[in-house]
């Protein structure tokens, strides 16, 4: 599946997260943005939802904290009941340690899992979208052409506008 993008680069993030404003009022989707450290201000400009990653963290969480307790529980009342100095053999308290590790680990993992899943980065994986000094100090700014469609050909124009140093088009598999 071929796409075809119009890349605009910025070398200053205050005209890049104007532009990217001013793109979305005029109808046109901003495909993504590519910075070298994070911008403040970017994410509301581009209309980015806030991130359901942490339900993933409480659900895997959770259920961590139910596994450790369950299994403690069992392997000490059912499958190996040991009566040390008369105490009771589902002594809760002993059980806090393990669960809280077993909880931290599950909700770790499940998130960085989810977050690797979620944004595609699998290992070997090659960029799409690459302009030369987007990780040193280049702002991109990427469109997705609609053939067609005069919201890129208006898009461009608010991109000129705004200070872009570069217009392109790429075509990415």
């Amino acid at each position: 599946m071929r796409r075809e993008f119009v890349l605009a680069t910025f070398s200053e993030e205050e005209k890049l997260v104007e532009a990217v404003r001013q793109v979305r009022q005029s109808g046109c989707k901003v495909y993504d943005v590519f910075t070298p450290y994070p911008v403040h201000g970017l994410s509301e400009a581009m209309g980015l939802r806030q991130t359901r990653l942490a339900y993933v963290t409480l659900v895997f969480g959770l259920l961590g904290l139910a596994l450790a307790m369950g299994f403690q529980f069992y392997a000490a009342v059912f499958d190996w009941p040991v009566d040390v100095g008369g105490k009771p053999a589902n002594s809760t308290l002993a059980f806090v340690p393990i669960t809280f590790e077993i909880t931290i680990l599950l909700g770790g993992l499940s998130t960085a899992g989810a977050f690797l899943l979620r944004t595609r980065l699998f290992p070997g994986l090659r960029p799409r979208l690459h302009e030369e000094g987007v990780t040193e100090d280049t702002f991109v700014v990427a469109l997705l052409r609609q053939e067609g469609s005069n919201e890129t050909d208006q898009a461009r124009q608010i991109l000129q506008d705004s200070g872009a140093r570069q217009i392109r088009e790429r075509t990415v598999q």
